[in-house]
């Protein structure tokens, strides 16, 4: 199925590793160019690189989303570089978040996750939408994440939530205007950092590797993990003109969640 984004322009938040780069990846091989914003210059420059090797166009652009100004810049640079923004992926966002528990929490904690996901994406939007507007197209997909449909960590829970909901208040203010917008919820999911991540489960708890992974596996009913790849071939469709009859809605990326029902 050709998805229709040749010559597309995507601005691409926490582009630089994990579910952020594959979608990078997954639009450049579709035929977008692609701007990638992230902290960390150094990641940016090596991300770029790799992606350029196998013939992509990438932009790499710093940015703290945490911050209005730099938003601003960062925005304003990718309409410059690519001559417009058709596609903004808001991906930005600390991996999993803070877990810290009610007696542990404070002010500062959650303050800090909305101030980066939730104000970070409204940051984004609110500078890349009109340029939308102006086009009379566009698309924004919010990566938010299964914490929004289960319990266990208050950050987690409140920031996803919150994502979702600004997913659908957006999608129906800039609907007329041609512009999509749609929500995504990865679960736990394969990435470059996965290996890292159990090895050190692994020595905290003692146990093996394959009791880790199959720990992971057992949360989904295809029994493994989703891979950052898969997650973005759903990006990538969200991104498209053929995505039109989808806006507003949450759509989880994770390989199912056992057990429950969402309709």
């Amino acid at each position: 199925m050709d998805l229709g984004l040749q010559g597309k322009r995507a601005l691409v938040t926490g582009g630089s590793r994990g579910i952020g780069k594959a979608i990078a990846a997954a639009l450049a091989a579709e035929g977008c160019v692609v701007a990638i914003a992230a902290r960390d210059e150094a990641r940016l420059a090596a991300t770029t690189a790799e992606l350029s090797a196998k013939g992509a166009r990438i932009v790499p652009l710093v940015v703290d989303t945490g911050d209005d100004e730099s938003v601003r810049s960062m925005v304003a640079a990718a309409h410059h570089a690519l001559g417009g923004v058709d596609i903004l992926v808001n991906n930005a966002a600390r991996p999993g978040g803070a877990q810290a528990k009610l007696a542990a929490i404070t002010t500062d904690i959650l303050f800090e996750e909305v101030n980066v996901k939730v104000m970070g994406y409204l940051r984004c939007a609110r500078e890349a939408a009109p340029f939308m507007v102006e086009q009379g197209w566009g698309r924004i997909i919010n990566i938010s994440g299964l914490a929004a449909r289960t319990g266990g960590s208050i950050a987690g829970s409140v920031r996803n939530v919150s994502v979702a909901a600004l997913t659908k208040v957006l999608a129906d203010e800039l609907g007329p205007a041609g512009i999509n917008v749609t929500c995504v919820h990865p679960g736990a999911t394969r990435t470059e950092a996965t290996d890292a991540a159990i090895a050190a489960r692994v020595a905290i708890s003692g146990r093996s590797i394959a009791a880790i992974e199959a720990e992971f596996a057992s949360r989904s009913p295809l029994g493994r993990l989703i891979t950052a790849e898969e997650v973005a071939d759903v990006v990538a469709f969200l991104a498209s003109p053929r995505s039109v009859a989808i806006t507003g809605d949450a759509i989880a990326a994770a390989g199912g969640l056992l057990g429950a029902v969402h309709y």
